[in-house]
């Protein structure tokens, strides 16, 4: 295997896929879960999880998923490496959307049928506090600096600033009909935010929390009304950002200090959510309607692979 200390290509084919990345996806329309490894562009498996998952995301030492599982009312815990579940959160009813914070301790959840924010203490698995909050919540996310939690009304057409000490509602926000994700930056400066019915990203200054840019997107060939932004990510050096556009088929790729659309990129059929390889060097969507994720090179700003997955995408999230 070895030659004069040269590594062969054999062994260092199996040591980079040895550290390849896998993506999980949630399949709302089969109740399970796509295991994906993008390197290969290849679906590896699916697993059943439970009724109708959607919000997905992996704890901070990448030991966990959680996993919602809307219809059964609950937030399952799965182990990253085995897939088996190991427990579950008392979410309220019909979880969809949900946060952890930095330290991964702490899970906030969106109740949207009872304008609600459920607070869960992961560890003891208990609910701690339910927040009031506006009509048909979804939006939600917490600040890396863990000063603020967002919670973000779609009927309301509100921001909800929550003080993640107290989970106190301390201002809110008035912003584009039918907010429906919200991602800070890296740094906590800046809140971004989508507009579904008004097709618009709006960019909050955490300090003044008032939006200080919005920005609008045209797509040749398609009508406005097909325009609906959803997920919304930003990288960590705030170079760009890329969102979602819904039915558009498309992400916007946007400059995050001009605010310039500077690309727009086809992808799959509805496409929902995005997420970035550890490494920031590509980006991952699902795509609803045409049951598949797109892989995303950001170096050349090209979509190199369409896999499929299964019915209906709606969640995702990368393990390194």
């Amino acid at each position: 295997m070895f030659k004069n200390n040269i590594i062969t290509p054999l062994l260092l084919a199996l040591t980079v896929t040895a550290h390849a990345e896998t993506v999980f996806v949630t399949l709302e329309k089969d109740n399970a879960l796509a295991v994906v490894d993008p390197i290969a562009g290849k679906l590896i498996k699916t697993v059943s999880i439970g009724q109708r998952p959607r919000g997905i995301a992996i704890s901070p030492d990448n030991k966990f998923l959680y996993v919602a599982t809307s219809d059964d009312n609950t937030i399952k815990i799965i182990a990253a490496d085995t897939l088996k579940e190991v427990g579950k959160l008392p979410s309220g009813e019909d979880p969809e959307t949900f946060a952890l914070n930095p330290a991964g301790d702490m899970l906030y959840v969106s109740n949207e049928d009872d304008s609600l924010v459920t607070v869960i203490d992961i560890a003891k698995q208990k609910v701690i506090k339910q927040i009031k909050v506006g009509v048909e919540p979804e939006g939600i996310t917490v600040s890396p600096d863990n000063r603020w939690l967002i919670s973000a009304s779609e009927t309301t057409n509100m921001l909800h600033w929550i003080d993640a000490k107290t989970n106190a509602i301390v201002e809110n926000t008035l912003v584009d009909p039918r907010p429906r994700a919200v991602s800070f930056t890296a740094d906590s400066q800046q809140l971004w935010m989508t507009s579904e019915m008004a097709g618009t990203l709006m960019v909050i200054d955490v300090k003044t929390k008032q939006p200080i840019k919005t920005v609008s997107f045209n797509v040749t060939g398609v009508t406005a009304d097909k325009i609906q932004p959803v997920g919304v990510v930003i990288d960590k050096e705030r170079q760009r950002a890329y969102i979602a556009l819904g039915p558009a088929n498309r992400v916007a790729v946007v400059n995050a200090q001009t605010y310039e659309v500077e690309n727009v990129l086809l992808v799959g059929s509805r496409v929902w959510n995005l997420a970035f390889s550890p490494d920031e060097k590509r980006l991952y969507t699902t795509n609803g309607v045409s049951n598949d994720m797109s892989i995303v090179d950001l170096e050349s700003q090209t979509v190199t692979k369409s896999v499929g997955v299964g019915s209906y995408p709606w969640g995702v999230a990368v393990k390194p």
